[in-house]
């Protein structure tokens, strides 16, 4: 994939120009730009010759890529490497827009579950855990790599799936690895926040009375996030069940 690397050095930089206007549109149309330098190269239909200032086809779909786009920062390589090749194909400009518009929403939603309420969480929870067994400046470096661990491996699979499939690459959000990653991460945060609380407050020089009050009040947030999600089996309310659950243990013990 010509310009690749490029391409996956600058989706880091994709919420360095982010707006209320464009989101992280003008981020996504920096990053695509590398993957996008193949139309300047090719020069243009009506014989114009090669190069970027010659090439009207590359500068507008550099234009079409910064429009608004929004999605997980971590995801949208997804839909970097799959607008790109789209362009490189020559898809219609009609086509490419229907596309990225297309997947705002799952990138957005799979992104959130899988990081914001699933792998942040329990790494955070690891790195508490850490800290009560005393790894100290250990914990923060275990958290950052065990964190950064997924987040560079979404990056880097998001942008090579996405060129690979192009506008086909809905399919790519199905993948199994993917799947299985959404149903192991809220049991895994479950049980890490669930370990962590008590062993935080047995760490931290509370009275007892406020290990009673933390236990009642994980209990109380179970059954507002509970009834909140209708009895959906969210991460969040396997979480706070769990805390529920280990804290009461923890209390009548």
């Amino acid at each position: 994939m010509p310009g690749y690397r490029t391409a996956l050095v600058r989706l880091f930089t994709i919420q360095a120009a982010f707006s209320y206007e464009r989101m992280l549109g003008v981020g996504f149309g920096f990053a695509a730009e590398p993957l996008l330098r193949e139309l300047a190269r090719r020069g243009d239909a009506s014989g114009a010759e090669p190069g970027a200032a010659a090439a009207p086809r590359f500068r507008a779909a550099l234009a079409r890529q910064s429009r608004y786009f929004n999605a997980h920062p971590y995801l949208a390589a997804l839909a970097v490497g799959a607008a790109a090749r789209a362009e490189v194909e020559g898809e219609p400009p009609e086509r490419i827009e229907r596309l990225r518009a297309a997947l705002t929403g799952p990138l957005g939603s799979l992104g959130d579950r899988l990081i914001w309420a699933g792998w942040l969480p329990a790494c955070a929870a690891v790195g508490l855990l850490l800290v009560t067994l005393g790894a100290g400046g250990w914990a923060v470096a275990a958290f950052l790599l065990l964190y950064n661990a997924l987040h560079l491996w979404l990056r880097a699979w998001g942008l090579k799936v996405g060129w690979r499939c192009g506008v086909d690459v809905a399919g790519a959000l199905a993948a199994p690895v993917l799947q299985r990653a959404l149903e192991l991460v809220a049991p895994l945060a479950a049980v890490a926040l669930g370990a962590a609380l008590p062993a935080v407050l047995d760490w931290y020089p509370f009275a007892a009375h406020w290990e009673l009050l933390a236990g009642a009040a994980a209990a109380g947030l179970f059954a507002v996030v509970a009834g909140a999600f209708q009895g959906r089996a969210t991460g969040l309310v396997v979480a706070a069940a769990a805390l529920t659950a280990v804290v009461a243990v923890g209390v009548l013990w």
